[in-house]
């Protein structure tokens, strides 16, 4: 909406400063009795017939209150117009909140859900594209491989069928991720909370993390070693799973990678530090947002497709924690997690993290 200075007179809200909308309707209102007797008052002095002076000083009353009126219901109007808008597809549209009353505060309240609503258009289309891009790959090499086999144009081979083995099972790593972020988004993924030592989560998926990766030095490091958490450890071992690839993905050969769980006011905080590129400082804020991939010093090879850490971001603020990615000098990521040890909310309502 355009509130430069072109606006026009009639547009003009003189009671903004005020935060009620009675007090607006009251000195409406008695501004209108003043001026219905200022003009009686003058209209006795210029000998204007008596019958005429309660019409002019109506007529004229009716005019201010109008015009006042007028900047009272505006943000209503422009909000009726916004929203016609939008039921068409236009998420853009704003409206000038500059009052201090109610209005003026459900203008607010309308422009924040309007940016909210064109922010998860924006994220529907993405993951729309996203999901396109990333299932019609691997079935178009699948599709392709599958036709040459069945046609002949080239022998069964076993690398071929390694190949499109590895194919299909990252066709099935994206659906589960998928419906994981569903079931998580809808929140129909319950907690199954339990109080079980840190370590022997850790050493798990340390041990798996070697098995996949065993050019890469897993190390641990607990303290104290019989610390304990309550917390859903499948859900917590997923995380912890998915941030370990993605540190070993990225982490020179022979280069180790740390795992460091500790105690901090309360709370559990476990680390995971690597020696691979980093990430930049601008992709560090939106690497947690759904397919979203940083440059070319942090993009997966081919094995990720941007879901894991959005989904280790909503298991971690179901848990009433928090996630991070901060810069390990001179080189490298460290991820914190950190979790409530002895969460006072467990029973109740899950949060629902940000998109």
């Amino acid at each position: 909406m355009d509130d430069g200075p072109s606006r026009r007179w009639w547009d003009l809200r003189p009671l903004d400063r005020l935060n009620s909308v009675r007090m607006k309707f009251a000195i409406a209102i008695v501004l209108a009795v003043f001026v219905s007797a200022i003009v009686s008052q003058v209209g006795f002095k210029l000998d204007i017939p008596i019958e005429l002076r309660p019409i002019i000083a109506m007529v004229i009353s009716l005019l201010f209150v109008r015009f006042v009126a007028h900047g009272l219901t505006a943000p209503l109007r422009e909000m009726e117009r916004a929203a016609t808008k939008m039921a068409k597809g236009d998420y853009t549209q704003r409206v000038r909140a500059t009052g201090r009353d109610e209005v003026g505060r459900l203008a607010t309240a309308f422009n924040a859900m309007a940016s909210e609503i064109e922010e998860v258009e924006r994220q529907r289309k993405d993951l729309i594209a996203n999901v396109s891009h990333e299932l019609r790959t691997p079935l178009s090499a699948l599709q392709a491989r599958l036709e040459n086999l069945v046609d002949g144009v080239e022998p069964t081979d076993p690398d071929i069928l390694k190949t499109m083995l590895g194919q299909t099972e990252r066709l099935g790593r994206l659906v589960s991720q998928l419906m994981d972020l569903s079931r998580l988004e809808s929140g129909t993924l319950p907690l199954h909370r339990q109080r079980f030592p840190l370590t022997v989560l850790v050493d798990q998926a340390a041990d798996e993390s070697r098995l996949s990766h065993p050019d890469v030095d897993v190390r641990v490091v607990v303290d104290p070693a019989d610390l304990e958490i309550e917390a859903d450890p499948e859900r917590l071992h997923q995380v912890l799973a998915n941030l370990l690839e993605n540190a070993a993905r990225h982490t020179p050969p022979g280069a180790p990678i740390e795992i460091i769980g500790r105690e901090h006011d309360g709370c559990v905080v476990v680390e995971i530090a690597d020696h691979g590129p980093g990430i930049p400082d601008g992709d560090r804020a939106r690497i947690f947002e759904r397919f979203y991939r940083a440059d070319a010093s942090r993009v997966a090879d081919g094995s990720g497709a941007g879901l894991g850490l959005s989904i280790a971001r909503w298991i971690v603020d179901l848990h009433h924690g928090t996630i991070r990615a901060e810069t390990r000098e001179p080189s490298g990521c460290r991820m914190v997690i950190e979790l409530p040890r002895d969460d006072d909310l467990v029973g109740a309502a899950p949060i629902r993290a940000a998109r």
